[in-house]
């Protein structure tokens, strides 16, 4: 194992044993993702967790999809997990597979089970079937088809498979024990008749096995030895083992449940972000206000920012809730170095420098980020007339305002000092202009005598910066109401999403590429968007503010 290693977490202890045990003699895992929509945060700390262990233990790791549900599957969602994947850096190289590959296989072991007289056909309704299952205090009763003749069973299903009965008339269902205290054990279903067109098998098949039937099969076959879930599927362990057993498989894998991810303040349910796409409310799966692994892209976020969030919540089987502001920390840690520092004016007032001589523009070499010299140095242009932010100027200002207003001076950032002198209002008495004069030996931003000023800004050239639409995201959830109603709909916050524009951004930025990522100086991360930038008009959405309330945890 790699040297300097303090702890362990128990999914990796558990291994650890198997593999000085004998058990097993190398390491397999998968992701098996069900392709029925976009993977979100929480599906990245199971990506990453797989892949991390078969990379640590120099095994393979499979990608496959669980496509055993026609009827909610797309290829437009086979896709985009595979990009999604990839993204993430978990290379699968040539290790992606379907369920769908091992249709085959699977009608196979179910003949298999019914054979041994461990399965039967029923006929009884999907609530007649929940009626016999029994309660967690109540055990099931069998139902009256329980004691068919292997013959009569395996003529029956060959027909299922024939095409030969409507859907929902009649399923298959394991021969287990129906008083057993785990309800998942009480004879459940492993077929069911769907005549259904499979986005990967057309039309061939019109049966089609159950989740938990399917993927312990899924598992054996490609060899797995640790097949590594989510704590809800715990109380189907006995039935996974149950399976692999009963079909026969020599060397069954090991299934091991750890706690998932559960973020604040966000929307992961399909099935919820699925209506929020219908509605309107979100403008498809790659939303930035949602945490699809797709929308978190598209904002800005990073792999290696993910990869910070998942190490920093840990692997545990204890559920607990992480704080939205852990994943905001984790993205301003890995771009503060990694950023040039652009300027940018998101609600501009014009500022007009009086004693600048008119038709003069000169340049300034400047650091792309002060805290990396590698990222080297940029030219920006100066002129006469250039664009402040509105809030950089009050013609009132309140105590321990250090900015401008008429008598103060503060400090162009890379530029001069300015001294405001007056300003221009509309009609309304709206400001309009602001008016300064520069001393021309504070060239660089400081002064040859010496002299101090608290207030520095950031400014763009108006002869220069061109007009782009900046994007201002807030959570999609009112934090303070709680994720949904008594209804059940959910509480969207109304200012989820603020569009700004008449924004003027320093020239460089015009060339932005889509996921091109900067920090605009004292506003924020940005990112251009994938979706909606052209060439030579990008769109930027704010990745995270600069400020944050979120703490690392002392060890």
């Amino acid at each position: 194992m790699p040297e300097g290693t303090v702890s362990r977490n128990f999914i990796e202890l558990a291994i650890d044993k198997d593999l000085k045990d004998g058990v097993y003699d190398h390491v397999a895992t998968r992701f098996p993702p069900e392709p029925n929509g976009y993977l979100h945060i929480g599906h990245a700390k199971s990506i990453l967790l797989n892949y991390g262990l078969a990379k640590e233990y120099n095994g393979t790791f499979n990608l496959r999809f669980d496509d055993t549900n026609p009827t909610k599957e797309k290829t437009e969602f086979v896709d985009q997990i595979i990009s999604d994947v990839k993204w993430l850096g978990a290379d699968f190289e040539d290790r992606l597979y379907f369920a769908s590959d091992y249709f085959d296989q699977m009608y196979e072991a179910a003949v298999t089970l019914i054979k041994k007289g461990k399965a039967y056909v029923c006929e009884l309704t999907a609530d007649e079937i929940r009626e016999y299952r029994g309660t967690l205090t109540e055990p099931g009763k069998e139902s009256p088809y329980r004691n068919r003749s292997v013959e009569e069973n395996l003529d029956l299903f060959e027909r299922m498979k024939n095409g030969e009965f409507e859907d929902g008339t009649k399923v298959l269902r394991a021969k287990i024990d129906m008083a057993s205290p785990n309800i998942n054990m009480r004879d459940p279903i492993i077929y069911r008749v769907a005549h259904i067109t499979h986005h990967n098998t057309g039309d061939k098949w019109c049966i089609y096995p159950m989740y938990d039937f399917a993927h312990p099969i899924e598992d054996a076959i490609e060899g797995i030895t640790h097949s590594i879930c989510t704590l809800e599927f715990e109380d189907h362990r006995p039935l996974y083992d149950w399976v692999v057993r009963e079909v026969g498989f020599e060397m069954p894998p090991r299934q091991i449940e750890f706690a998932k991810l559960y973020l604040t303040n966000v929307v992961t349910g399909k099935r919820y972000i699925k209506k929020l796409v219908e509605d309107g409310t979100v403008d498809g799966w790659d939303d930035p206000r949602l945490v699809s692994i797709a929308a978190l892209r598209r904002r800005g976020y990073t792999p290696e920012s993910i990869k910070m969030f998942v190490d920093l919540c840990g692997i545990s089987k204890s559920q607990s809730s992480v704080d939205y502001a852990m994943l905001e920390y984790c993205i301003r840690e890995d771009l503060k170095l990694k950023k040039s520092r652009m300027m940018a004016v998101l609600h501009p007032l014009k500022l007009v420098i009086d004693n600048y001589p008119e038709g003069v523009t000169e340049e300034f070499e400047v650091a792309n980020n002060l805290e990396n010299e590698e990222l080297g140095t940029r030219k920006i242009t100066f002129s006469r007339e250039l664009y402040i932010e509105q809030e950089d100027f009050m013609a009132e200002p309140p105590k321990k305002y250090f900015r401008l207003f008429p008598g103060n001076e503060v400090r162009l950032m890379y530029a001069y000092f300015v001294k405001c002198t007056g300003y221009d209002t509309d009609d309304q008495g709206n400001i309009t202009c602001v008016h300064a004069e520069y001393d021309p030996a504070s060239r660089g931003g400081n002064s040859p005598d010496g002299r101090k000023v608290k207030g520095t800004i950031h400014w763009v050239d108006s002869s220069t910066a061109f007009k782009a639409e900046c994007r201002l995201y807030e959570n999609l959830i009112d934090e303070e109401k709680g994720v949904y109603n008594e209804d059940g709909s959910m509480n969207i916050n109304p200012d989820s999403l603020e569009v700004i524009k008449g924004c003027y951004l320093e020239s460089a930025l015009k060339d932005a590429k889509a996921y091109d990522s900067f920090q605009f100086v004292r506003n924020g991360f940005y990112c251009a968007d994938a979706k909606d930038s052209e060439e030579g008009k990008p769109v930027f959405n704010r990745i995270v503010s600069l400020k944050s309330s979120f703490k690392l945890p002392k060890d």
